[in-house]
């Protein structure tokens, strides 16, 4: 399973959208529990947030149990993602992720679509108060492809028809179930295994 990718570059208009944070960082390394930026529909428009990539929903007391993927096939009928799933979707935009394959020793390599594009990752949201604050928080859709599981990413129909919530229940099934994207791959040096290194060198090819 992904568990890690990276937003480091962005376009104007990407950058334009309501809710860019005037201080993005680009992020090389992006961890569950870290903060990312997320993208979804509100009053009519397109806008962004930062959200803590791991869903907490707010009736959750143990907050080590807040997880970072839902499974696609499971997503509609998991106590904790249903209504979410069905009430509050959004995107997760990313330059690319990191999968790491092996047996003896895992090798990290680096999927993308091709250099300098953005993927869009399905996601659900949630919102928890901690005392006088209201956070936000996020789970990556994921779906089984060869012998992971895998983002599940959307091209712009679907990313429209994932954010609007008056898409039909079986039209977000059929993205669900939808094939997985067919990416490039780069194998990589080691680097990247550090989660702590959140700069250009986790891309070092192998």
């Amino acid at each position: 399973m992904s568990g890690r990718y990276a937003l480091f570059r962005w376009s104007p208009s990407f950058a334009a959208l309501p809710g860019f944070p005037a201080d993005q960082q680009a992020q090389w390394n992006i961890s569950p529990g870290a903060a990312v930026l997320m993208q979804r529909r509100l009053d009519g428009q397109l806008s962004l947030a930062r959200a803590r990539w791991g869903l907490t929903p707010p009736w959750l007391t143990d907050m080590t149990r807040t997880p970072a993927h839902a499974r696609a096939e499971t997503l509609a009928e998991q106590p904790m993602f249903r209504e979410p799933f069905r009430l509050r979707r959004c995107l997760l935009p990313a330059n690319g992720f990191y999968e790491w394959r092996g047996t003896v020793r895992k090798r990290p390599y680096w999927l993308t679509s091709g250099e300098g594009t953005t993927l869009y990752m399905a996601a659900v949201w949630e919102a928890y108060p901690v005392q006088e604050q209201v956070w936000l928080s996020c789970a990556v859709v994921t779906q089984a492809a060869m012998n992971q599981r895998r983002p599940l990413l959307l091209d712009a129909a679907g990313q429209a028809a994932w954010l609007d919530l008056d898409t039909p229940a079986a039209r977000l099934h059929e993205l669900l179930a939808q094939p997985p994207a067919t990416l490039r791959e780069r194998a990589l040096a080691n680097l990247v295994n550090d989660p702590t290194l959140d700069a250009p060198e986790c891309l070092t090819p192998a």
